[in-house]
């Protein structure tokens, strides 16, 4: 049973007024990045309300996914120009990587306008302590589901403008995705690069979460081309969701541990190992395979995962230690619950997110001081440092923009 009950009704009029408001939101921040009409990338944080200024680490961060999600919500906003702005840093970077020539995408690129005579930057700070140039190891990796959001970005931008090349975009990178992270044995993709130039190592798990990305991106990708490959691909990623679901709870587990941590490039397809068991679970792995086209009924026990395993004041936890609200999450679960035929529950979670936005127009990552995730960033964490943070989040923003448009990132649709 759904928290507060399945009921059906007429939205109330809290999901247009926010919608108005962050779609003005999102398009303040593309001009206040940088003006003219050249490529950008927007900064995924701003400071919170008892911050002068962002974190140093974050201070000069664009993270990938927070921009691809913007360029969708730019689009579900009828503003395909300002969406285009990112979309065009994108092709950028995917054409002038500093190190690299095989047109992987990395997890976070330097916010602001980018410089097109040059190789795109990555974000960094100066380390004062150590007299040195600082960066990132998972910032300059490249991690599979952000990868396929850009696809996802380009999809979007396909659909918006019939413009090819943008389909050439999200081929490129599903492409790179199938060269660099698939399974051995034909089942699911594993979860990308790590590490600092040039010596980055392949992340030997594989995430649920990023296959539903790819099933998704790589569906889009074959109903518009018809190729086989791409195909394929959402076959295989599919393949996985249908192994992640632990049918005695009815929950998708994170998936799968690591079969060989830190592998080497060079080697080949990597075997996956065992799944994660289903002591700690995320939010978004639950609510995601429910936006994918021809959504498997025997998922649908999830969704009751979600209200067991997840509900807190207001919304939902990123993690089933239910020790706060995850704004983004809660967006996530608004939209999913539209297009899973509970109108009246989603406007309910929408009509209390609006109460989190900043003094800016962004939402709020968390109300909290600190929300723990329960992950770790990267294969040299000792313990989970995975955190968010009481600060305006330009993915919560989006989220919580396309919730509140009830449109689909995954289909390009209305999920209502």
């Amino acid at each position: 049973m759904l928290a507060g009950g399945a009921r059906t009704g007429h939205a109330a009029p809290t999901a247009p007024v926010l919608a108005r408001e962050l779609c003005a939101a999102l398009a303040t921040s593309v001009d206040a990045t940088a003006t003219g009409a050249g490529p950008l990338f927007i900064a995924s944080y701003q400071p919170g309300p008892k911050e002068r200024e962002v974190p140093l680490a974050l201070r000069s961060t664009a993270f990938t996914y927070d921009n691809a999600l913007a360029i969708i919500a730019l689009v579900a906003c009828g503003d395909t120009d300002r969406a285009r702005r990112i979309g065009a840093a994108f092709v950028h970077a995917l054409d002038n990587d500093r190190s690299f020539r095989d047109g992987r995408v990395r997890n976070a690129y330097r916010a602001g306008a980018v410089r097109t005579n040059e190789a795109a930057l990555l974000p960094g700070w100066w380390d004062a302590a150590a007299a040195r140039w600082a960066e990132d190891p998972y910032q300059d990796g490249s991690a599979t589901g952000n990868v396929a959001w850009v696809a996802l970005a380009s999809l979007t931008l396909h659909q918006a403008t019939g413009n090819t090349d943008d389909l050439a975009v999200a081929r490129r990178a599903l492409g790179w995705i199938e060269s660099h992270t698939r399974a051995a044995g034909g089942v699911g993709f594993t979860g990308g690069l790590y590490g600092y130039d040039p010596a980055q190592v392949r992340l030997g798990w594989a995430s649920t979460e990023h296959n539903v990305d790819i099933a998704a991106a790589a569906g889009w990708h074959a109903r518009i081309s018809g190729d086989a490959r791409m195909a394929d691909m959402a076959k295989a990623a599919r393949g996985f969701l249908d192994a992640a679901l632990a049918g005695d709870i009815g929950c998708f587990v994170l998936g799968t541990v690591p079969a060989f941590p830190g592998a080497d490039l060079a080697a080949g397809p990597l075997p996956l190992g065992p799944m994660a068991d289903a002591g700690h679970l995320a939010l978004d792995t639950q609510l995601w395979p429910h936006l994918l086209l021809d959504a498997a009924p025997a998922w649908s026990p999830t969704l009751g995962c979600v209200e067991r395993r997840f509900a807190v004041p207001g919304g939902y936890d990123f993690d089933n230690d239910r020790d706060g609200l995850w704004v983004e999450g809660t967006a996530q679960a608004a939209l999913t619950l539209q297009a899973t035929g509970h109108p009246a529950r989603a406007a309910e979670l929408l009509a209390g997110l609006r109460a989190h936005r900043a003094a800016g127009g962004w939402l709020l990552a968390t109300p909290a001081a600190r929300l723990t995730t329960g992950l770790t960033i990267g294969p040299d964490s000792r313990t989970p440092d995975f955190f968010y943070f009481n600060r305006p989040h330009l993915g919560a923003t989006a989220w919580t923009a396309l919730a509140a448009l009830g449109w689909n990132p995954f289909t390009g649709r209305h999920a209502r």
